[in-house]
């Protein structure tokens, strides 16, 4: 009973393994005779139409101020107060920070009373001049009068082949009163008025200066902006001329982006642009290329050319630093004979070959955009063409 019961089994097992192969080998001859029945799928073809053609470079950039002020204190003193921080926008004229201007103070009043005492000086050197003048030309007035006595003799007339004696080169003089004039006879009392106006003109000047260093102890804002940064607060020292704020213009943004040198070639000024911004997804603001840097800057991978780009219209409350693409139009023509970019290949020049009812066909190539090639030669509209090879 026992040996029954194994051959039974054993006879089970041989016919599941015959079964399982024929399985495999029934899958194994469906899988290799299946595409011998299937037709290969016809190459996708399009027919050459008219339309536009477009050519776009594309980048990332960031957002940055079109002009950036470092303010600074025009004289050494401690900081009395500061009236912003970083991220404040302010307005034209608004005061941002003051330092003790006490000593600034001083110096102004100093060199008012240095200007006024030049002045009076020079008043006085005037008055002596005018004074001594005068009588100079009293005392020639007096010895230059003929005596009651004497008269002319008519003998003494010069002979009328005599000449005059050349007259001598006139003084400089100054009018004293109608008719009569006044030649200095002393060159020191010129060089009295000229030293007291020389002293004039520096005390004016030492004025100027300790003027605008007092208006210098107050930062005020030169434009409408944001600030940056600010270097110091409130009792901290700080000298003339190092910068204390940075203030950022809001009123004219700018795209600064990167293109490498396969894009940078096709690159100018006035091309139109169009720009998004990462917290403003779905929205494009216009823009236009103000420069393209004439030198590349090599990042270690490949060579980028520096481009500005200035919105049309400025979007409100753009962040400085901020993330932006940048699609540029480097060509456009619109009602031209095209077929899709990706049908063309090797192209070289003003040529290149499409395939066309399985022939290669040499075509002219205009304008390349991303999406369509110009035709110029070799096709007229309503061939057909492979789409893509």
């Amino acid at each position: 009973m026992g040996e029954a019961r194994a051959g039974r089994r054993r006879w089970i097992g041989a016919a599941a393994a015959v079964v399982v192969l024929a399985l495999v080998a029934f899958g194994t001859v469906k899988a290799v005779t299946a595409g011998a029945t299937e037709k290969p799928r016809a190459a996708e073809t399009v027919t050459v139409d008219r339309g536009p053609v477009i050519a776009e470079v594309a980048t990332t950039g960031t957002v940055q101020p079109a002009q950036t002020r470092n303010l600074s204190f025009a004289v050494a003193a401690a900081v009395e107060s500061v009236a912003v921080r970083p991220g404040t926008t302010v307005t034209p004229g608004q005061v941002l920070a003051r330092v003790d201007d006490s000593d600034a103070a001083a110096a102004v009043d100093d060199a008012r009373e240095a200007l006024d005492d030049a002045q009076d000086a020079l008043s006085k050197a005037k008055e002596a001049e005018r004074n001594s003048c005068h009588a100079d030309v009293a005392a020639a007035y007096t010895s230059e009068s003929p005596r009651p006595s004497e008269s002319p003799r008519p003998s003494e007339s010069p002979r009328p082949s005599q000449s005059p004696r050349p007259s001598q080169s006139p003084q400089p003089s100054m009018t004293t009163s109608p008719g009569r004039t006044c030649t200095p006879q002393n060159q020191q009392r010129g060089d009295a008025i000229l030293s007291a106006e020389q002293r004039v003109t520096q005390a004016t000047t030492q004025l100027e200066r300790a003027e605008d260093a007092l208006d210098g102890a107050t930062i005020t804002a030169p434009i409408a902006g944001r600030v940056l940064s600010v270097a110091g607060k409130v009792g901290s020292q700080v000298g003339a001329g190092n910068t204390f704020i940075t203030l950022a213009g809001v009123d004219d943004m700018q795209v600064s982006a990167a293109f490498p040198e396969a894009d940078a070639d096709r690159l100018a000024e006035r091309q139109k642009a169009v720009v998004t911004l990462a917290d403003r997804a779905g929205t494009e603001f216009k823009a236009t290329v103000v420069q393209v840097d004439p030198v590349g800057t090599n990042d270690g991978t490949m060579v980028r050319y520096g481009v500005l780009l200035s919105f049309d219209k400025a979007p409100k409350d753009l962040l400085v630093g901020q993330s932006a693409a940048v699609r540029v139009t480097t060509g456009a023509k619109d009602d031209v004979l095209r077929v899709p970019s990706t049908a063309v290949h090797d192209v070289a020049g003003q040529t290149g070959f499409v395939l066309r009812g399985g022939t290669r066909t040499r075509i002219g190539v205009g304008l390349r955009g991303d999406l369509f090639t110009e035709v110029t030669d070799g096709l007229g509209e309503g061939a057909a063409i492979v789409r893509s090879w």
